[in-house]
């Protein structure tokens, strides 16, 4: 099972450099470039949030609002046929419709 960190709202994605042989991270979900890394999970936690500190200080310091992770919501329209077969193929699964298209758009390529 994969997890992500989480501080303050926002997330990282996080991998491993084997010749290097560190982690290292960046924060998801905002166009700004914020990475970190560690040696251990435990820098690597420490590093993350210090980034995430850093990145929210920064930003007050430049006087700009710092960039929100996304919300997890996600408004759609679509025709109504579209909806229409969304729904039944939720039935079909047994899910909700918002757990099926939650479903779908993880597995997406």
């Amino acid at each position: 099972m994969s997890k992500s960190l989480m501080y303050k709202g926002y997330a990282a994605h996080i991998e491993f450099d084997s010749e290097d042989r560190i982690f290292w991270g960046r924060i998801t979900g905002i166009t700004d470039t914020v990475s970190f890394h560690g040696e251990t999970v435990d820098e690597l936690v420490h590093a993350f949030e210090e980034a995430v500190d850093d990145y929210l200080a920064m930003s007050e310091k430049l006087n700009r609002q710092p960039q929100k992770p996304y919300s997890g919501r996600l408004m759609l329209r679509v025709p109504p046929e579209v909806h229409a077969h969304a729904a039944e193929m939720a039935r079909a699964h047994g899910k909700s419709l918002n757990q099926w298209a939650a479903d779908v758009l993880v597995h997406a390529h």
